[in-house]
């Protein structure tokens, strides 16, 4: 299967074909993929669960694990946070999301779902951004 993107927010698309036009874009959600079960070796869901309440989270980490293939990995980016209320976050071109914190604990748990956390990141903010980054790789297991 070749690389594409999903995204739950139609201008984010328009702006990722207009950005990348070789590639392929579509709305979708990331508690739905439109993806048989076992067919992506990989998944990257860079500041993807960031709009996506945390009660929500779990339905997301097990639909990421249900379209992974065994031995598929997943790379997940995110705000580091203590779970305080969401706070608006702008884009370009106008594209504004609600962002929801968490804390690498509560990531790495959830990236178990997917199997094993391989290595866990976290980083302070660097230029423009304001909070704290974190980033888990996860590996479904290979022999379930």
């Amino acid at each position: 299967m070749d690389a594409f993107g999903i995204d739950l927010s139609p201008a984010m698309v328009d702006l990722a074909r207009r950005t990348y036009p070789h590639l392929h874009f579509d709305v979708g959600s990331i508690t739905a993929l439109d993806l048989s079960d076992a067919t992506a070796g990989g998944v990257l869901g860079w500041y993807s669960t960031i709009p996506t309440p945390p009660p929500d989270l779990p339905g997301a980490f097990a639909e990421f694990s249900r379209v992974l293939t065994p031995g598929g990995y997943l790379l997940v980016g995110f705000h580091v946070g203590d779970g305080a209320p969401p706070r608006t976050v702008a884009f370009s071109d106008g594209v504004a999301a609600d962002a929801y914190d968490v804390t690498p604990e509560q990531v790495a748990d959830l990236c178990r779902q997917a199997g094993g956390v391989q290595a866990q990141m976290s980083r302070a903010a660097r230029g423009r951004e304001r909070r704290p980054q974190g980033s888990p790789i996860a590996a479904k297991p290979a022999n379930p």
